[in-house]
């Protein structure tokens, strides 16, 4: 059966060519490493199909959820209202007025 794309046709491969992959594999590196191979290739396909689904599930939840409304604007540069000094209550004529007050420093 050939490929969908000329490009994928390494991706064909039959079961002769599995065999001959495997027997080089175990020539390179012993029967005593290929159980070692095997996990952490099992791993790493795990982690991998993990991140995916993760990945996906995120995904989901963003398209799911509805967009937040924009926050309003700040102005660039706002008023700053400065507090007003009290002026001292009016005197009555014939009111004695309050001592100066003394500066500690001469």
């Amino acid at each position: 059966m050939p490929a969908a794309h000329p490009i994928l046709a390494i991706l064909d491969v039959g079961g002769t060519e599995v065999l001959l992959i495997m027997l080089v594999v175990l020539l390179l590196f012993g029967s005593k490493r290929m159980p070692e191979l095997a996990r952490g290739l099992g791993k790493s396909i795990r982690e991998f199909k993990k991140a995916t689904s993760s990945l996906e599930e995120e995904l989901k939840r963003a398209i799911e959820l509805p967009p937040e409304p924009p926050h309003p604007r700040q102005p660039a540069n706002p008023t700053v209202t400065l507090p007003v000094a009290k002026s001292p209550p009016p005197t009555a004529p014939g009111d004695p007025s309050p001592p100066p007050e003394e500066h500690p420093y001469p």
